[in-house]
C-alpha cells in the first residue's frame, strides 16, 4: 500500500540517483574481452613455439622420422623395444633412410623421432587449448557480440594446418622415388599458414585490448596512407617469409655461404640447370637463395620509405610503432647475413626465424595503429 507523501517533503531526501548510461556500442553482451585476450596470448606463444620447433625439426632432418599420420593414437610414443623396432623398420622403408641415413642405428633414429614427435604433440596441445578455451567462453556466454565467428575461424585454420602438415610430410615419405625431403612448396604453404594464424591472433588481441566504442571512434582518425603502406609491407614481408621457406626446404642457405657475392659472383653459377626452367625458381639452391637475398634488399628499401612516412604520423604511438618495425627489419637483415656466413647453423637459423615472427607482429601492430590511432594530449597522455 502506497504511503502518503508530505506536502512540504524535501526534494531529493530519499530520491535514488539516476543511472548514467555510457552508450550503446558496448551494451548487451560485452563479453570477457580481457580474458579472451589472455587466452589469445597463450595461443600466440604456443604457435610461436611451434614455428621454432618446426624449424628445428627441419634443420635436424627429423620431419620424416614418423611415416604415418595418426591424429589420436599417434599421441603415444613407442613404449617398449618392440614398438621402437617397428617404428624404425617403417623409417627404413623410405627413401630418406635408404639414400641418406642408412648409417643410422636405432639410437640415432630415436634422436630424430623425438623432434618430430614433440612437434606433433605441440600441435595437439595448441588444438586442445583452442578448443577448451573456445568452449569455455562460448558456454558461459562471455564471447563479445560478433566475435564468435572470428574465434571459431582460428580453430578452423588450426585444423587445416594439421592436415597441411601431413600433406607436406607425405611428399617426403616415399619409396623408390629418390626423394629425401618434403616438397619445398608444401613446406612454404605450411609455414605461411602458421604466420597467417599468428597474424589473425595478433590482430584480434590488439582489437580486444580496447573497447569497441573506442575502436569505432578511433577509426574516424584513420591514417589512410600509413594503413595502405602498412598493408603493402605486410604482404611484402609474407612473400619474403615464403621465399625463406623455399630456401629452408632445399637447404639453399647452406649452399652459398659468402656475402655479398655468391661463389664470388653477383649472380650464382648454374642457376638454370633444371628442366623445365620454372623448376629452378623453387628447386635450384643458388637461384632460390639469390631471390631471397634480392627480395630482402627490396623489402629493406621499402621499409625505409614506410618508416619515413610513419615518422610523420600525427600520433606518437603510431610513430613509435613504425620505429619498432624499422629497427626489427634492420636487425633481421644483419642476422640474415650472419646466418648465411655461418652456413645456417641451428641457433642462428632459429633466431632468424624467430625474428621474422617479431617483424611480422610489429608490422601488424603498426598497421593496426594506423587504422585505429590512439589519440594523445599535448603532454603525451592517452585520451
Amino acid at each position: 500500500m502506497a504511503t502518503k507523501r508530505k506536502l512540504f517533503e524535501e526534494v531529493g531526501a530519499d530520491t535514488a540517483k539516476p543511472v548514467v548510461t555510457t552508450g550503446v556500442i558496448d551494451a548487451g553482451r560485452g563479453g570477457a574481452r580481457l580474458a579472451i585476450r589472455g587466452w589469445l596470448f597463450v595461443l600466440f606463444a604456443l604457435v610461436f613455439a611451434m614455428i621454432l620447433v618446426g624449424g628445428a625439426t627441419r634443420l635436424t632432418d627429423s620431419g620424416l622420422s614418423i611415416t604415418e599420420w595418426r591424429p589420436f593414437t599417434g599421441a603415444l610414443p613407442p613404449l617398449d623395444a618392440a614398438a621402437w623396432a617397428a617404428e624404425f623398420e617403417k623409417y627404413q622403408e623410405i627413401d630418406e633412410f635408404r639414400l641418406q641415413n642408412s648409417w643410422m642405428t636405432l639410437a640415432d633414429f630415436k634422436l630424430i623421432y623425438w623432434w618430430e614427435w614433440g612437434h606433433r604433440q605441440l600441435g595437439r596441445v595448441i588444438g586442445a587449448v583452442w578448443a577448451l578455451g573456445f568452449l569455455w567462453f562460448l558456454l558461459r556466454r562471455q564471447i563479445p557480440a560478433g566475435w564468435t565467428p572470428r574465434l571459431l575461424f582460428i580453430g578452423v585454420l588450426g585444423g587445416a594446418q594439421g592436415a597441411i602438415g601431413w600433406w607436406m610430410v607425405s611428399s617426403g615419405v616415399t619409396s623408390g622415388e629418390a626423394t629425401t625431403d618434403v616438397v619445398s612448396t608444401r613446406l612454404a604453404t605450411h609455414l605461411g599458414l602458421a604466420f597467417v594464424i599468428l597474424g589473425f591472433i595478433t590482430w584480434y588481441a590488439l582489437s580486444l585490448g580496447r573497447p569497441e566504442r573506442d575502436l569505432i571512434q578511433a577509426r574516424r582518425a584513420k591514417e589512410a596512407k600509413l594503413f595502405t603502406l602498412g598493408t603493402v609491407l605486410m604482404y611484402f614481408a609474407m612473400a619474403q617469409i615464403l621465399i625463406g621457406a623455399l630456401v629452408a626446404g632445399i637447404d639453399a642457405g647452406r649452399t652459398y655461404t659468402d656475402w655479398p657475392l655468391m661463389a664470388g659472383r653477383f649472380f650464382p653459377p648454374q642457376a638454370f640447370v633444371f628442366e623445365p626452367m620454372w623448376k629452378n625458381f623453387i628447386e635450384n639452391p643458388g637461384l632460390v637463395q639469390f631471390i631471397h637475398r634480392m627480395t630482402g634488399y627490396a623489402l629493406f628499401a621499402f621499409a625505409i620509405y614506410v618508416w619515413l612516412a610513419g615518422r610523420r604520423s600525427a600520433h606518437p604511438r603510431t610513430q613509435f610503432a613504425f620505429h619498432a618495425v624499422f629497427a626489427a627489419i634492420c636487425l633481421q637483415v644483419v642476422l640474415g647475413i650472419v646466418t648465411v656466413l655461418y652456413e645456417a647453423a641451428l641457433p642462428l637459423a632459429l633466431m632468424h626465424q624467430g625474428l621474422a615472427v617479431l617483424c611480422w607482429v610489429l608490422i601488424l601492430r603498426a598497421r593496426h595503429l594506423s587504422l585505429y590511432p590512439v589519440a594523445t594530449s599535448l603532454r603525451g597522455a592517452s585520451t
